[in-house]
Order: structure tokens, then C-alpha cells, then sequence
């Protein structure tokens, strides 16, 4: 689970990385990265819509995503906003399948991730 420090919870902050931010995108994940001029910590958000599945998957999802991004957090720089918007194909990824396309997405936006 993510420490409460590192998650996103306002819709600004959302709104910030979605607008702001840089954008790479693969067959079941969109991960958005904005980095604020600031000494905050790496902050995550993520999207999990009804496009993706009932309530159990969406969360299966969600939770698969927290643990991955959790193991990455030290590749990002501080005052980072990052949000992983997940798709449809998530609902049937394997976490192996959601880690590397989340790190192929994060590879594109030149964060570097130490596998």
C-alpha cells in the first residue's frame, strides 16, 4: 500500500498531472507524469473506470497497480505527480503483463526504473 504522503487525492492534483503533465500510453495502462518545481514527495494517483470492470476487477486492478508503482517510487524525482489511468485489457493483464507495460510507459517518459 502507498503511504499516505504518496497519494494523489485532490482533483486538482489530478487535473494537474492529466493537463499538465507528459503522457505515455500502452494497450491497458495511460501513465501521466507532471513534476512541480518542489521538494514534496513523489505523489500517485490512479483511474480505474467502469470501462475496465465490475467493482472486484476494478479493484484487483487498483490494487495490482499500487504494489507496482510502490517498487518504483525511488525512480522518480521529487514534487512528481504521477497518474495511471488503467483501460479496458487491464481487467484481464496479469500482474507480469502490468508491470511491463507500466515500466515500458515509464521507460518513454525517461524515468529511469531499476527493475
Amino acid at each position: 500500500m502507498l503511504p499516505a504522503a504518496h497519494r494523489v487525492r485532490t482533483a486538482d492534483d489530478f487535473r494537474f498531472a492529466t493537463r499538465r503533465g507528459r503522457r505515455a500510453g500502452s494497450t491497458a495502462l495511460v501513465v501521466h507524469l507532471a513534476v512541480a518545481e518542489s521538494t514534496a514527495p513523489v505523489r500517485v494517483g490512479f483511474v480505474v473506470s467502469r470501462a475496465v470492470g465490475n467493482a472486484v476487477t476494478r479493484n484487483l486492478v487498483k490494487r495490482r497497480l499500487r504494489h507496482l508503482i510502490h517498487d518504483r517510487l525511488d525512480a522518480f524525482g521529487s514534487g512528481s505527480v504521477v497518474v495511471v489511468r488503467a483501460l479496458a485489457p487491464a481487467a484481464t493483464a496479469s500482474y507480469a503483463e502490468l508491470g511491463a507495460e507500466l515500466d515500458a510507459a515509464l521507460a518513454r517518459l525517461s524515468v529511469q526504473v531499476g527493475s
